[in-house]
């Protein structure tokens, strides 16, 4: 076998592993309950945030708002025209809000803010000026 083939070999193996570990993770927190016990809450999303990648697309960005904002429990008034989280009038910041209602509405666990990857849970809060982002 040449190395270049070793090491695709190798780098499928990892990959292979990992999403067999990942899949035994989430089906041991299935078993356990909804994992939504204070100690996981801490650990997976206590002061923390999720906005959108900067380097989304537009339309991607588009569809993460459209389904955020069709979520229960996900007021996405505040992004609409006159609203005080209307500007910064960018589809970066208004798809950041909406995405960062969903995440706080589903439970703040680090899935809800995955979007297809386009999302991104950070600790700093990302409000801006009178625009608050609920934590």
């Amino acid at each position: 076998m040449k190395s270049a083939e070793k090491l695709l070999a190798l780098a499928f193996l990892h990959l292979a592993l990992s999403s067999l570990l990942c899949f035994a993770a989430r089906a041991d927190t299935r078993r356990r309950g909804n994992g939504r016990n204070q100690n996981q809450k801490a650990r997976s999303g206590g002061n923390t945030w999720c906005i959108a990648k900067p380097s989304t697309e537009n339309a991607r960005l588009n569809i993460n708002i459209n389904y955020s904002c069709s979520q229960s429990g996900v007021d996405c008034r505040p992004i609409q025209p006159g609203g005080i989280c209307y500007r910064p009038k960018t589809i970066v910041s208004h798809a950041s809000y909406a995405m960062n209602l969903f995440y706080k509405a589903a439970g703040k666990n680090t899935w809800n803010c995955h979007f297809n990857g386009t999302g991104i849970t950070v600790s700093q809060d990302p409000s801006v000026g009178s625009c608050n982002y609920p934590m």
